[in-house]
């Protein structure tokens, strides 16, 4: 149960860098009156839904006996 933890673990992290770099990518800034604005025009969705396995997955983890 403890290495379907870690799997579970491994791919949210996995997944939450992939979305979190094309959430990035996908922001434009530009200045306005003195100050630098930021927009961003990707979804959060896939950045949420990858941090919830990521809990999931330490959850598992954590609550696995050896």
């Amino acid at each position: 149960m403890k290495i379907l933890g870690y799997v579970v673990t491994i791919g949210g992290l996995i997944g939450l860098i992939f979305t979190g770099i094309n959430y990035i990518n996908n922001t434009e800034s530009f200045s306005a009156l003195g100050l630098d604005v930021t927009v961003s025009e990707g979804d959060p969705t896939g950045m949420i839904v990858s941090v919830i396995v990521l809990l999931a997955g330490l959850l598992i983890t954590r609550a696995a006996k050896e």
